[in-house]
């Protein structure tokens, strides 16, 4: 089960990796800005070509001998974990190193042919646009939260009947692996957990919507259509893996109070199941983003390009913009959203929750 587990993931993560370039926002190649008129040059074009083609050649070349080594020498579960996790850190490192590699090429071509020099720039607003935004409304997200509400009152309730060993992690298999002390506290660190990551969600949902819609001067359409798509299938796929991720924990914490509540086949389901359906949203939400300002028929105008926002990315990844009041950006590298760290809200939203559940985890 472990090596099934890891192969999916890694087939997925590596082809994700692999597609990047492609996905990202057109106007923007390894983290740089580049006018429309230069998007088909072929020396950007061979940038992503090549780092496409290095990408998928090590992920196959390491992901056949990976499975090689599990066939021949067939490992434990645990040196199949720590070698798939290895594996999975190893392409990541591989294409992060290659897309830093081909940013600094992308940043020296831009400024060589000085190609923000020969157009305009313009920076424009619609404010028509927030009424086609079809994002879910935050009261949605209430519904696992309550039902996590509803989970921690009945664990306080069956508090005596709870095991002296309380779970802590469960393994590929869906049984626990790990325990700690029963007391009041480890009794509901899980549901307390699950209900930090469920209000998380809902304020980066909350956070996203009050954001701003940034549309491209030259291909207005394009960009409108992929700010649109972003924004509310970000907010449907947020959505159903809390949904998910609700009943996945509620599940294995009910059979911490009721053992033998389910057969040991919906043990090894109900994660797997969870593991297929995220991986499949995450794919479709990827693809719809990724080809949203790609299918228009619209002409783009080749005299001006947009405000140059280059300065305010650091390495491509890290947005700082004290002048933007948006809490989360589109991500130039990937496909979602990348917080402002120059906005607080920023980090209160996201960071401070990721804390508690690290201190959640500790304690």
């Amino acid at each position: 089960m472990s090596l099934t587990i890891f192969l999916i993931i890694i087939v997925f993560m590596a082809g994700i990796q692999t597609a990047i370039p492609y996905l990202v926002k057109r106007t923007v190649i390894f983290g740089v800005t580049i006018p429309e008129q230069y998007l088909k040059d072929r020396t950007l074009s061979s940038y992503k070509r090549t780092y496409t083609i290095l990408v998928s050649f090590i992920s196959i070349i390491v992901l056949g001998l990976f499975v090689f080594w599990t066939l021949r020498k067939n490992p434990s579960e645990e040196l199949i974990v720590m070698a798939g996790a290895i594996i999975q850190f190893g392409i990541i490192f591989f294409s992060m190193s290659l897309y830093f590699y081909f940013h600094g090429k992308t940043i020296v071509f831009k400024k060589k042919h000085n190609i923000s020099d020969n157009v305009k720039h313009v920076q424009i607003t619609d404010l028509s646009v927030r009424s086609q935004d079809e994002m879910l409304p935050w009261y949605v997200y209430l519904l696992p939260v309550l039902i996590t509400v509803g989970l921690l009152g009945y664990t306080i309730l069956k508090y005596d009947v709870l095991p002296e060993k309380i779970p802590t992690h469960w393994g590929p298999n869906g049984k626990p692996d790990a325990f700690t002390v029963k007391n009041p506290f480890s009794a509901v660190t899980l549901p307390l957990t699950l209900l930090v990551m469920q209000l998380m969600f809902m304020g980066i949902n909350i956070g996203t919507k009050k954001s701003g819609i940034k549309l491209s001067a030259a291909s207005t359409n394009a960009s409108r259509i992929r700010q649109l798509t972003l924004r509310k299938y970000s907010s449907w796929f947020l959505f159903i893996v809390s949904v998910f991720l609700t009943m996945m924990l509620s599940f294995f914490h009910l059979t911490t109070i009721h053992p033998g509540l389910f057969i040991d086949k919906a043990m090894v389901a109900i994660p797997f199941t969870f593991l297929i359906i995220v991986l499949l949203g995450t794919l479709i939400f990827a693809v719809k983003v990724g080809r949203a300002d790609k299918q228009t028929a619209e002409d783009p105008k080749s005299d001006i390009t947009d405000i140059d926002e280059d300065s305010y990315w650091k390495g491509g990844l890290f947005y700082f913009n004290k002048n933007d009041p948006s809490i989360f950006v589109e991500k130039r590298f990937g496909v979602g959203w990348s917080i402002n760290f120059a906005n607080p809200m920023g980090y209160l939203i996201v960071v401070v929750p990721l804390l508690v559940i690290l201190l959640l985890s500790f304690l």
